[in-house]
């Protein structure tokens, strides 16, 4: 039905919500979702907290020997700076990033939902500096929830989600469907 009918769902679609490539019709439509919808993962990652932020620190320090150390990506804002190490993107895995974090990316293997082998999966580590507004975008589809896990979160960072805001919190996992409009903001300290 999501296939045959593609172009008329895209098209009608609320400004709200607006999946960029694929729309599977009646999924349930949220911007955020309950932690019991992956209570699995969720657990998993807030239990191996401390391990990924390790890595992520690890990682991070690169930064004081260059502008962008090798693996990671900048991100185009509107103000700011957004930067982004890929695990894994569009379902395949990033073998130099991923020996780099070998406890993280064995996390995602423990994981119960598809990432890899799936285009729209995708595990990161992202990165706002101070003064950083990522711009309004819908993500490519409804049928994947995104996962964020807070690592080093600064006071006055914020998620906006199909117009409900949401703050992270270290070591705690925030859900949400990504195909609403979307935007994220850093304007605390390092």
């Amino acid at each position: 039905k999501g296939i045959r009918e593609q172009g008329r769902y895209l098209n009608s679609r609320p400004s709200i919500q607006k999946p960029e490539v694929f729309f599977l019709p009646d999924l349930p439509t949220t911007p955020y979702f309950s932690r019991d919808a992956q209570k699995h993962d969720v657990e998993l990652l807030e239990r191996n907290f401390q391990t990924i932020l390790c890595e992520f620190e690890t990682l991070y320090k690169a930064f004081s020997n260059c502008s962008l150390p090798q693996g990671w990506k900048m991100n185009s804002t509107p103000s700011g700076e957004w930067f982004t190490f890929y695990l894994v993107n569009q379902g395949m895995c990033v073998p130099r990033n991923c020996r780099r974090c070998p406890r993280t990316y064995r996390l995602l293997g423990s994981l119960r939902t598809c990432i890899g082998n799936n285009v729209f999966g995708n595990a990161c580590i992202s990165v706002l500096s101070p003064g950083t507004v990522i711009a309004e975008h819908y993500g490519p589809t409804n049928i994947r929830i995104r996962c964020h896990l807070g690592l080093k979160t600064p006071s006055n960072c914020e998620l906006v989600v199909g117009g409900e805001p949401q703050c992270w919190a270290e070591g705690r996992c925030l859900l949400f469907d990504d195909s609403f409009l979307h935007t994220a903001f850093h304007e605390g300290e390092p």
